[in-house]
């Protein structure tokens, strides 16, 4: 007995050291977020039905940790950005829908811990680089909330050159900001709340890789440890890869652009090298969505590449294309190399990772969906991290997926797969859906009428976490909107 308690012991004493290790450590954090990029677009992950070559990030995969079962928090860009920055599910925010629009109010209230502003508190230099589409206003034009809209070439083009934003990324916790709006209006190249430069679209991504390695290298000269959000315009709208990508995979635009993707990626993890910080820089790869079908989806099939992999739906969807995504870790030394993991996890989590990393204590009125993934990437989780993950579609349709199970709360796609909610009611199908994606990851047989437990069971689920403004344990919290579960004459089913 006693040499069983002393093993325990050492085993107990070398996790806590590993830990205290961690903890120590400070490690500098990157997120690289693609966008648009299908769970089947990275060669690694969909060997058999993916047509596009993909070496850098398939490197990355062999390096670290890839999770065969994560998840954004919707199935389009705004929410999901709003998730991974906040630990809260977008859903509980004034955004019960779709993405906002041209320069609109800040989705994120300015009271609000961020990712950034929680590491910047722990000491970190944080930059935002990319993609923003999380709503800041120009000086003199606004929209949305405001009701005032931009003109013909704002919405075109932009912002003109030497425009002042108010309330964008620096006024969310970023000590540093480098990029543009959204896809709209990629031309304006905004510096902290200026922009600064005026490019072309097809430059765009080149001049993020540029910047990027430049922070890097600049950064790495202090002892001060830095977190980089880098959200990638590729392999969004407008689809433009670079003169030299042009053609090289075969099967049109959209496949070269990915390509060209994966080169950004292998460049700043080059520069991570260059740096000499590889061996201290925790390194997370993924995207804010499925694969969109103005990729042209249905010509890229019959070419033999499914971007969604095995799984139905594409970007805007409840159905797993639209949701289940590429998710990579890599952390040298702590991170088992070419290790996978079957665990549900969700974009929002990396608030309460990095919180767990670092050691901070998160107050009960943040990352209320947040959930740390460092058990898993220590190798010592014993049980799911997750009770349940909640998806949402781009016309604001819920599911939730526990274990083995999926409830989708509409009769169709909830988005822009067919058949469409309204087609799909015309067409007699149930107002909801259920699967066992353990026998059915297609989600190709509806078996709610089968389970009507397990229905009732995720129905009660969803509610709660409704009701209780959170899906982790602490304090209630309020939700800023009324939420509607149960929306188009869709009746909540009883058991």
């Amino acid at each position: 007995m006693k040499f069983l308690f002393a093993i325990t012991s050492l085993i107990l004493f070398a996790q806590l050291a590993e830990l205290g290790a961690v903890e120590k450590s400070r490690p500098n954090i990157l997120y690289i977020l693609a966008d648009d990029l299908g769970y089947g677009d990275v060669h690694c992950l969909n060997p058999g039905r993916g047509k596009i070559a993909t070496p850098h990030l398939d490197r990355f995969a062999n390096q670290g940790m890839t999770f065969t079962d994560a998840h954004s928090g919707s199935s389009v860009c705004t929410p999901t950005r709003y998730g991974v920055l906040t630990g809260r599910y977008a859903w509980r925010s004034r955004l019960q829908s779709g993405v906002l629009s041209d320069y609109d109010v800040p989705l994120i209230a300015a009271d609000r811990l961020t990712v950034p502003s929680m590491l910047k508190e722990q000491g970190y230099h944080t930059a935002c680089i990319g993609k923003w589409h999380l709503g800041f206003t120009i000086e003199g034009e606004s929209s949305g909330a405001s009701g005032k809209k931009g003109n013909a070439e704002d919405k075109l083009m932009g912002a003109p050159l030497h425009s002042v934003t108010h309330d964008g990324p620096i006024t969310r916790g970023f000590d540093s900001y480098f990029g543009f709006h959204h896809a709209r209006m990629m031309k304006s190249v905004f510096e902290n709340d200026e922009v600064t430069q005026l490019v072309e679209p097809v430059d765009m991504l080149p001049t993020l890789v540029r910047h990027t390695a430049a922070h890097i290298l600049e950064r790495a000269k202090s002892d001060q440890p830095f977190f980089i959000y880098l959200a990638l315009n590729s392999p969004h709208t407008p689809i433009v890869p670079s003169k030299g990508w042009q053609g090289k995979s075969g099967l049109g635009d959209y496949g070269d652009f990915v390509m060209e993707t994966d080169w950004a990626v292998g460049e700043v993890l080059a520069a991570l090298d260059k740096a000499g910080v590889t061996e201290n820089t925790l390194v997370f790869f993924t995207s804010d969505n499925g694969c969109s079908p103005a990729a042209g989806t249905d010509k890229l099939e019959k070419k033999g590449h499914f971007a969604s992999g095995e799984m139905r739906g594409y970007k805007a969807d409840i159905w797993d294309g639209g949701h289940r995504v590429p998710f990579m870790v890599r952390w040298p030394g702590r991170v088992e190399a070419g290790s996978q993991s079957q665990q549900l996890i969700c974009h929002t989590d990396l608030m309460a990772t990095c919180a767990e990393i670092i050691g901070a204590k998160l107050p009960d009125n943040a990352a209320e969906d947040s959930v740390s993934l460092l058990p898993v990437l220590l190798g010592t989780a014993k049980k799911p991290l997750h009770e349940a993950v909640v998806h949402q579609s781009i016309n604001g349709k819920f599911a939730i997926r526990e274990g083995r199970w999926k409830l989708e709360i509409c009769a169709g796609s909830g988005g822009w797969g067919k058949p469409g909610d309204v087609e799909a009611k015309r067409q007699g199908l149930p107002d909801i859906q259920l699967y066992d994606l353990q026998l059915d990851q297609k989600e190709s047989t509806n078996v709610q009428e089968d389970h009507p437990e397990v229905v009732a069971q995720l129905t009660k689920r969803l509610e709660g976490y409704v009701e209780q403004g959170r899906s982790t344990p602490g304090e209630k919290q309020a939700n800023d909107v009324e939420i509607k579960i149960w929306k188009d004459g869709v009746k909540k089913k009883q058991k």
